[in-house]
């Protein structure tokens, strides 16, 4: 069996630990959040690859767009928060969800969600969720 050796930086072996600070040095390593009020919301281009909290007392409808409407990259990931004691429910006329027992809800306040586009009109839904 062949095992490639450690990559290298300016012809010098590095341990592990030097090339994952290198690769963690090159990736963003912080994410801005965006704050709702409101009882409805619908996803942005602007929300790709941040958090985007809600702060309502009562219940939350997000929406997320079908890719005709918004074209978010595949791929994307975006965080959502129940920061308030309204729950967040993810819907989407023309969108497929994926996510563990069917659950499309934040559990609690402070509860927190993570949507990923899989595909054209597919998202997985993964983190604290509940039906």
């Amino acid at each position: 069996m062949t095992v490639n050796p450690l990559p290298t930086v300016g012809g010098n072996a590095n341990t592990w630990g030097t090339v994952l600070n290198a690769y963690l040095s090159e990736i963003q390593t912080s994410v801005v959040a965006t704050s709702q009020a409101g009882t409805t919301y619908t996803l942005a281009l602007s929300d790709a690859g941040q958090v985007v909290e809600f702060s309502a007392a009562t219940a939350v409808a997000l929406t997320v767009p079908t890719n005709a409407v918004i074209a978010f990259p595949v791929g994307t990931i975006i965080g959502i928060l129940q920061y308030g004691a309204g729950q967040v429910t993810i819907g989407g006329a023309g969108v497929t969800f994926r996510s563990a027992g069917a659950r499309l809800k934040t559990t609690a306040q402070y509860s927190a969600v993570w949507l990923r586009k899989r595909a054209t009109n597919e998202w997985v839904v993964s983190g604290d969720t509940a039906a």
